[in-house]
């Protein structure tokens, strides 16, 4: 039996809402893969990958701060519960089922950032229990307010068209942005984050528009 909150054709918005506004500091800085590694991700030469892209996919600390300094952010929950992982879930998790959220991040109400985040069915009962009750609230509350969490490397890359990945991203997001401005994502960057020992992994996939936009704050 799956303890879970499915989002349905038609009813995309029941649970958008709102949360505090005020910035978190990017306390916790990741190790960003090299301009030329994200390059192969993509199968291209070095320099395949836009600058101003790879700023955002390398960029440290709390992505929901950095989208903050765009306009006002909000957090609609997609789906949350018991499920079977992706393979990929599966080797950094070592698990095959897990308590996966996925939610959409959506600047002044334009779907952003869609994210999943994964982790094991022990951990959402010991560290990572506050997960289930986040609701609209955003998971850097979790990620970035707390002393004893660690995060792992970001690895970024362009999802492959057959992936599990991509085709759920791709169902999904056609309901939340259903003009042509808005294409689904494609880039993706994902880290794992460690809690008293538990892993939870954040994958987040930037809409086109949000990586023309400046990854941080201007510069003086």
């Amino acid at each position: 039996m799956r303890d879970d909150v499915q989002m349905r054709p038609g009813q995309v918005t029941a649970r958008l809402a709102r949360y505090d506004p005020a910035p978190m500091l990017p306390r916790l800085p990741a190790v960003p893969r090299s301009a030329s590694a994200l390059a192969r991700s993509r199968g291209g030469r070095r320099g395949a990958v836009p600058p101003n892209l790879r700023r955002w996919l390398s960029a440290p600390g709390s992505l929901t701060a950095r989208l903050r300094l765009h306009g006002q952010v909000s957090v609609q929950v997609l789906s949350q519960g018991r499920r079977t992982l992706w393979p990929q879930e599966r080797e950094a998790l070592r698990c095959r089922e897990g308590h996966v959220r996925e939610v959409v991040l959506r600047v002044n109400g334009r779907a952003a950032v869609w994210a999943r985040s994964s982790t094991p069915l022990g951990a959402v009962k010991g560290p990572w229990r506050a997960i289930k009750g986040l609701g609209t609230r955003p998971l850097a509350e979790l990620l970035f307010e707390h002393s004893q969490v660690r995060r792992d490397p970001l690895i970024a890359q362009a999802l492959s068209t057959q992936s599990p990945q991509r085709r759920r991203l791709a169902r999904q997001w056609a309901h939340l942005a259903p003009t042509p401005k808005d294409p689904a994502p494609i880039w993706t960057r994902r880290s794992v984050f460690w809690h008293r020992g538990h892993p939870l992994q954040v994958l987040e996939s930037f809409a086109p528009w949000v990586t023309t936009l400046p990854a941080g704050p201007k510069r003086r």
